[in-house]
């Protein structure tokens, strides 16, 4: 099973890294990117992927109810870093993180709807300090986002998570877990009952979220308040409006032309 090597998974696996991992699944973790790959190579069987991920591979992959990493505004953690404003981006370098397909479509979404056309790089981003010589604007995702000051560096630093929700008025699916289906239909309790250990182990996150923020602050090395804040902007659920968001989205990056078909959103049951 699939686990993303950031922190804003953490309340989903607490449960699971105090106690509750059985001895029969073995955790795997790692960035969106690989955990993706992973999955649809057949690596590893249930994970957390990006949501533009399992729209380009649904007919591959059945969700989990009730497990996304989701916002309802800001996110902190997913932000364009920019010279410029995204209107005055047209034929600027853009550099992506290659670490998140959700993000990545996202954008590319965005500027296909303001018909606005930069020149896209794939790569590293992490260096705050240097990467603003090389690029105009920089998609920045993770943990790299929270600790580096890119507001230093960039004039804009633009809120992924905000940026949609002033466009809809609903909340941003960033990841969502997933089966492959092929497993789902072979093994179903065994799916249930890593579903259910995942429930549970969420569970417990949530009631003991001082702890999970104590982990992400010394992880980090950021100060406890922005790292509370940061995961009082999470969610980790995935209910109706949720699902409406996403089903959103796909439609969006369906009519700009990022996916090649339309999107059934499927859940394993």
């Amino acid at each position: 099973m699939g686990k993303i090597s950031y922190i804003n998974d953490a309340p989903v696996y607490f449960g699971l890294d105090h106690g509750l991992l059985p001895s029969w699944l073995k955790m795997v973790s790692d960035v969106p990117a690989v955990l993706n790959q992973k999955i649809k190579n057949g690596q590893i069987k249930i994970s957390p992927v990006s949501a533009a991920f399992y729209a380009m591979n649904h007919g591959e992959l059945l969700l989990l109810p009730d497990l996304s990493i989701s916002c309802n505004g800001r996110v902190m953690s997913v932000i364009l870093a920019s010279n410029y404003a995204i209107d005055d981006l047209d034929g600027k370098k853009v550099m992506f993180s290659q670490e998140s397909a959700s993000a990545a479509a996202f954008l590319k979404m965005i500027f296909c709807k303001k018909k606005v056309f930069p020149i896209f790089e794939v790569g590293p981003v992490n260096n705050y300090q240097q990467i603003s010589n090389f690029v105009d604007a920089a998609l920045v995702i993770g943990d790299t986002a929270l600790i580096h000051p890119w507001d230093q560096t960039f004039e804009y630093c633009i809120d992924l998570g905000q940026l949609w929700y002033e466009m809809t008025q609903l909340p941003f699916v960033f990841a969502v877990w997933v089966v492959r289906r092929a497993f789902a239909e072979k093994y179903p309790s065994r799916v249930r009952d890593i579903h259910k250990l995942l429930l549970t182990s969420k569970e417990q996150g949530y009631q003991n979220i001082d702890k999970v923020i104590e982990a992400g602050k010394n992880k980090l090395g950021l100060e406890r308040s922005m790292v509370k804040e940061y995961f009082d902007l999470l969610y980790c659920d995935l209910d109706d409006k949720k699902i409406k968001a996403m089903a959103l989205f796909f439609n969006s990056l369906f009519d700009q032309g990022i996916l090649n078909e339309k999107v059934d959103i499927e859940f394993f049951i």
